[in-house]
């Protein structure tokens, strides 16, 4: 995977048979903070519990994953439950950064794993605004895997922080009106914005730094 700058085509693809490599966000209004999130659950996951996210020949098995259950603030301003899939190795940092995202009171509308939406497609998912992580797929136009391939990337609210590619073309395919980035919209995500750092001050690359294409949903860990 390629850092800022970089030409691949991260956002989505449908899944090819491919060869394993090695200003702030506006938040609902309260009188008060949240009160702190219920502690995360880690759950070893299954080939068959994956569904069509996870096919032989992806690049990490599903022993290498774990399902993560958090807390978030759902855009009616009240606590929800969601599941991320991630790799093993990242289950301290996601399980931070969701609790400090709580904290915050940044909004996401939901978290569902991409097994919900039918043969795992992204689109479908980014087009309901679904935050999720896990997905085998491949970068667009290359021979190279996802980070959300090897569960070390997250899309962040995707239907208000869609991928622009130098062309115009966008994704997902219903985020027309929030190509506009001077919004601010709860859930928009921004250079700067505290929702931002608590990924980047971890280490996570994120896509709204990038040229092209500009990722505004995406976060990966190298």
């Amino acid at each position: 995977m390629i850092a800022a700058g970089a030409v691949l085509l991260q956002c989505t693809a449908a899944p090819p048979p491919l060869a394993a490599t090695a200003s702030p966000s506006a938040a609902p209004s309260s009188a008060s903070s949240p009160p702190a999130p219920a502690g995360a659950t880690v759950q070893p996951v299954t080939a068959a519990e994956l569904g069509p996210s996870w096919r032989p020949g992806c690049p990490v098995e599903p022993g290498q994953l774990r399902r993560v259950d958090v807390d978030h603030i759902g855009f009616d301003g009240q606590t929800h439950r969601g599941e991320l899939i991630v790799h093993e190795d990242l289950v301290p940092e996601v399980i931070t950064i969701f609790e400090q995202l709580y904290q915050l009171g940044f909004p996401i509308e939901k978290i569902r794993t991409v097994d919900y939406y039918p043969a795992a497609d992204d689109e479908l998912s980014m087009e309901d605004n679904n935050t999720s992580a896990f997905n085998c797929r491949g970068i667009p136009g290359t021979n190279q895997w996802s980070e959300h391939a090897y569960g070390r990337a997250i899309d962040l609210n995707p239907l208000l922080n869609p991928c622009i590619y130098a062309s115009g073309a966008f994704q997902p395919k219903n985020a027309a009106a929030y190509l506009k980035r001077s919004r601010t919209d709860p859930g928009l995500l921004h250079g700067g914005d505290p929702a931002v750092h608590v990924f980047t001050d971890r280490g996570w690359r994120w896509g709204g730094y990038w040229t092209t294409p500009i990722d505004y949903q995406h976060f990966e860990r190298p």
